[in-house]
């Protein structure tokens, strides 16, 4: 067991995502690198200053533009769009990983009659004119069908049959997102994106168990430090009840893949990747990193378990887009804000395209946060940043709002 101070479970989790200290990740090998720490980007199509994956990134990889994402997806092709926690965005070498899904997409499909009928055509379609959204494509009338792409909301009711038809394609993998257009997608033949190798590979883990193993500790590595306890990080990793998850950490343990953490002040014990052993190490050996001041994302993996936040960083976060206006505590989109080692607050910004602006709505600062002239200073130049990253040209303050 090792144990850790609070500041130093601090500044390991900063450090592991990049958000403390020097930029670690830079350009698009950055943002590749970070993917294959964390497993996956959480995507959310809300766009008021950025979209989720975004937003996430421009924290972390030093001169980030959201044209390096779109490149990777959908010119590169080394990451594509796929359900792992919520709608996701994943490297294209873990499609293996994943054909447990699609196959059960397949058996799932072929409950709603007239649905191979409807997959026939929309590939012959595609086959023939390319990619197609489904707005375009030319199937007329609806199914009552619900989606094997468990968040889409389609629930049993009747749903165009053009949509049905393409989304039931994406999750058996026989057609890629080929691009969005704003939050329209546009859908092509896999095999016209993904390499043959990777397309026909067998599943790594086709063992049930041995699966769960690897998305277990996946998502440990994806937030960096984590407790075997109920928790958002393990979303939709299926069958991982509370007994199997414990047989999956017991396991995990005595393969030597995971390492028991203490840390000051919390009575459960955390776990680390045993790769991250070597940053534990020079954490302890009195590393004090620069500080830096980050915006980031309302979905970033680095929050996914709440609780976890507030044992550690005692800051409490909630996306309140969702909640009725008269129940909310800040805004609708409201971002965590970062400074040094502590959760400095949140902030509100909204661009405006027309005007090139990025209103500032709101700073909320932690009672627990001296404002000083460094830390204001720091504050400035990340929203300068975050005005850039926002194709935007000016930051307007909103009457009001401390600075």
């Amino acid at each position: 067991m090792i144990n850790l101070t609070n500041l130093q479970a601090r500044r390991f989790l900063l450090l592991k995502h990049g958000l403390l200290g020097e930029h670690k990740f830079h350009g698009k090998q950055g943002i590749m690198a970070f993917i294959r720490q964390t497993g996956c980007f959480q995507f959310d199509p809300v766009d008021l200053c950025g979209q989720n994956a975004q937003i996430m990134l421009q924290a972390r990889v030093k001169d980030f533009t959201k044209s390096m994402l779109e490149e990777l997806l959908y010119v590169d092709r080394r990451l594509f769009d796929y359900p792992d926690k919520n709608l996701s965005i994943l490297p294209v070498t873990d499609w293996p990983y994943f054909q447990r899904y699609r196959d059960t997409a397949i058996h799932g499909g072929r409950r709603f009659p007239g649905m191979e009928e409807l997959e026939a055509k929309a590939l012959a379609y595609i086959r023939e004119n390319g990619p197609v959204s489904s707005s375009e494509l030319p199937l007329e009338g609806g199914i009552r069908w619900h989606s094997s792409i468990h968040w889409s909301g389609a629930g049993n009711k009747e749903t165009k049959a053009s949509r049905a038809a393409l989304e039931q394609l994406y999750s058996t993998g026989q057609l890629v997102i080929h691009h969005k257009k704003n939050t329209r997608k546009f859908y092509d033949l896999a095999e016209n994106h993904i390499p043959k190798e990777i397309l026909s590979a067998p599943d790594p883990h086709p063992d049930e168990i041995e699966h769960q193993k690897w998305r277990l500790l996946r998502r440990i590595g994806a937030i960096g430090l984590l407790w075997n306890r109920p928790s958002d990080a393990w979303l939709y990793i299926q069958g991982l009840d509370t007994t199997r998850r414990g047989k999956i950490f017991t396991a995990l343990l005595e393969e030597e893949k995971i390492i028991p953490i203490k840390v000051e002040g919390i009575s459960h014990t955390l776990y680390i990747q045993s790769g991250d052993l070597s940053l534990i190490e020079t954490i302890k050996s009195g590393l004090e990193p620069k500080p830096r001041c980050e915006v980031i994302s309302p979905l970033d993996c680095f929050i996914w378990d709440r609780k976890l936040i507030k044992a550690i960083f005692n800051y409490e976060y909630a996306w309140e887009i969702y909640t009725p206006p008269v129940k909310r505590k800040y805004g609708p989109y409201v971002i965590p804000l970062i400074y040094g080692e502590s959760f400095a607050g949140r902030v509100e910004a909204i661009r405006d395209a027309k005007t090139k602006t990025l209103i500032i709505k709101n700073i909320w600062f932690e009672e627990s946060i001296k404002q000083t002239k460094k830390m204001q200073t720091a504050i400035d130049s990340c929203l300068k940043r975050f005005t850039k990253f926002n194709d935007c040209e000016l930051v307007e303050w909103q009457e009001g709002v401390l600075r």
